[in-house]
């Protein structure tokens, strides 16, 4: 299942828009310029559709999550969500796109609060939403079979579920309040193989069955190629390459997106090696190119 056989995106305004999107952060010392997180960034994500964002570490697809969500410094562009600005809300304003707008991060433990109870940590959103006790029980309950935990779960501490259960905790507890959008970062790669397909899956069913849409961050080209309809590569904080997921992935332009698709493993040996080969060839020939126009 990709995110293709999912749903078909909805057609009308986008639920999300970032142009022209500029982050810098100041450096300390005398005279030194700010650095350069993100440079013209300009995507879109329309409502039930994923949006890949693909790079390596240090690339900026991280720090475009943390924008959109409010906490990363918008230099200058602008961020819409439902047709709003939110590129300086405020705080007030972001408690309040809290039902629309949730996040999940990587690391499932370091995310959930390891002294609370799995019933208390997906009530929480719920409490501070004002949801009456009955109501957030019955919710709760909803959010434990949606990602397939069992009931028992709501008594028990994260320390006692394996990685991939806990991500299943934070996706539930990023459901909890209906959302439109969920940024996830980087929200597999911690898990092992087999359990990243599980989680991918997941993501895929809710989609199916809630109409949410997801950016969806990855160093991973096949795992975002899988729960992707569209594909932005990032290359040092700028968009390089966009298009349908089987657009990138079939027929990359860009020849970092080449690299990127020749870096994903494989399950043949042979094929893995060639690919290893044929990387190395790019990337020589990258280098001799790149020598040649310095010297020209």
């Amino acid at each position: 299942m990709s995110a293709a056989d999912v749903n078909t995106p909805a057609a009308g305004p986008d639920l999300l828009t970032v142009a022209g999107l500029d982050v810098e952060y100041p450096l300390k010392g005398f005279r030194r310029k700010p650095f350069r997180a993100l440079t013209d960034i300009n995507i879109n994500i329309k409502p039930g559709e994923t949006l890949g964002l693909v790079g390596e570490s240090g690339s900026g697809k991280t720090t475009l999550g943390r924008a959109v969500l409010g906490l990363a410094p918008v230099t200058s562009g602008t961020i819409t969500f439902e047709g709003n600005d939110i590129s300086h809300a405020s705080r007030g304003e972001r408690r309040s796109l809290g039902k629309d707008l949730q996040v999940v991060f990587q690391d499932p433990y370091t995310s959930l609060n390891p002294s609370l109870q799995i019933g208390d940590i997906l009530s929480e959103p719920l409490r501070v939403q004002g949801q009456e006790p009955a109501v957030a029980r019955k919710r709760v309950k909803e959010l434990l079979d949606q990602v397939g935990l069992p009931s028992d779960a709501l008594n028990r501490l994260p320390r006692e579920f394996s990685g991939g259960q806990r991500q299943r905790v934070a996706i539930a507890r990023a459901l909890a309040l209906s959302p439109k959008l969920i940024v996830c970062d980087e929200p597999v790669s911690a898990l092992d193989l087999s359990t990243q397909a599980v989680v991918l899956d997941l993501f895929l069913q809710i989609q199916r069955d809630t109409g949410v849409s997801y950016l969806f961050v990855s160093h991973d080209l096949d795992v975002v190629r899988h729960i992707s309809h569209r594909v932005a590569v990032m290359y040092h904080g700028e968009i390089v390459e966009q298009g349908t997921s089987e657009q990138v992935t079939r027929e990359p332009r860009h020849p970092y997106t080449q690299r990127l698709l020749l870096a994903s493993p494989v399950p043949d040996p042979d094929r893995q090696a060639k690919r290893r080969n044929d990387r190395h060839e790019l990337l020589e020939a990258q280098r001799k190119a790149e020598m040649s126009g310095a010297t020209a």
